[in-house]
């Protein structure tokens, strides 16, 4: 009795499934009007240019509106300072990054502090002692600026530099 029900089964089944296959082929398909007058969708009228990484980076300096503001936009002034081939990036949803044959540093702000990131920070000599975080790493090194902490701004471009050569020496390898 166990066989005669599984065969009778398979063919219901089997039956069932040519006439959804038949039905779902016999129905016509919608026809979809082409008209030169459609309206834009909202999707199309809220994509705008893109803005430029600088752009991005002067709004960012904007927001912040305090003494992290400032200290971000001198930082940027000295690494341009220090070679103006520098380019600028914006990265990983909001973090300002600045570039030559390869990533220097970034800069990224908190409530108590802006750090300054370097991805090669490790391989980089640092003879004044600028970075101050991250120093247990193998890779990056960062410099964290509190509020009222004086920047040695001749040390810092010897480090941009030391980075950009850094970067154009692994390029080569």
């Amino acid at each position: 009795m166990v066989g005669k029900t599984s065969k009778k089964s398979a063919k219901v089944a089997k039956k069932t499934t040519t006439k959804r296959v038949a039905a779902k082929s016999a129905k016509p398909r919608k026809a979809v009007a082409k008209s030169s007058t459609r309206k834009p969708t909202k999707r199309t009228t809220l994509t705008a240019k893109p803005r430029s990484a600088p752009q991005m980076i002067d709004q960012r300096i904007r927001e912040l509106g305090d003494w992290r503001g400032s200290v971000l936009k001198r930082m940027r002034e000295l690494i341009h300072e220090t070679n103006p081939e520098v380019v600028e990036e914006w990265k990983w949803m909001g973090t300002p990054v600045w570039s030559h044959n390869g990533i220097i540093c970034t800069g990224e702000s908190y409530k108590q502090v802006v750090k300054l990131t370097f991805f090669h920070g490790a391989s980089l000599k640092d003879p004044a002692h600028l970075f101050n975080s991250s120093l247990e790493g193998n890779t990056r090194r960062a410099i964290d600026i509190h509020q009222n902490d004086a920047i040695d701004e001749a040390a810092f471009k010897e480090l941009i530099r030391t980075a950009i050569a850094f970067n154009l020496a692994k390029r080569k390898k």
